[in-house]
């Protein structure tokens, strides 16, 4: 009985913690410091039947794994204290992922997590963070006409993502670091 109360009292006291680690995309979707993309399932179908014949294989398993998305969200930033609690909250999520790849760059990293799926080709999640970009972007992006260095990017996909579509998908979308998921499946 001990036992059980003493594993409930610290399970109530890390509810906030946990609860702060799984809300970040909530944390700073509104923040100026941070350009936050939020896109439902409804969008990539409509991106999936833009000007395309169903009757191509390639264009067909390109659009079972985009209708397959439940959830897209991606957090940039160059703001080094937002970054510093972007890379916490992804530590803080490695227990519950596993790790498919890391590249490191010139001072910048990337690395991929993902979240098992039905089979070794599917995922439930990709999570894919981005730090150091600043460095090799040099004067940065124009983002809403104002001129940005990125330090940070952080992007969540859940769903049944096929990891041999998703390298297309993430060209598709310029997501940085995407081309070595290519190099990887």
């Amino acid at each position: 009985m001990r036992n059980k109360l003493v594993v409930f009292v610290m399970a109530i006291m890390l509810m906030p913690a946990i609860s702060s680690a799984q809300n970040v995309f909530e944390k700073y979707s509104d923040d100026a410091d941070v350009t936050y993309v939020s896109i439902k399932p409804k969008m990539f179908q409509m991106i999936a039947k833009m000007g395309i014949s169903e009757d191509d294989p390639e264009t067909k398993a390109f659009m079972n794994m985009v209708n397959s998305i439940t959830s897209f969200k991606t957090l940039v930033t160059d703001n080094k204290s937002i970054a510093s609690d972007i890379s916490k909250w992804v530590k803080s999520r490695i227990g519950s992922l596993e790790e498919l790849m890391e590249v490191r760059d010139d001072g910048s990293e990337v690395k991929f997590y993902v979240k098992e799926g039905k089979d070794a080709d599917h995922v439930k999640e990709l999570l894919i963070f981005v730090n150091g970009l600043d460095k090799k972007m040099g004067e940065g992006v124009t983002i809403n006409g104002e001129q940005r260095k990125i330090e940070t990017v952080v992007v969540s996909l859940t769903g049944d993502i096929d990891l041999n579509e998703i390298s297309k998908l993430t060209e598709k979308m310029n997501i940085p670091g995407g081309e070595h998921l290519e190099k990887k499946h």
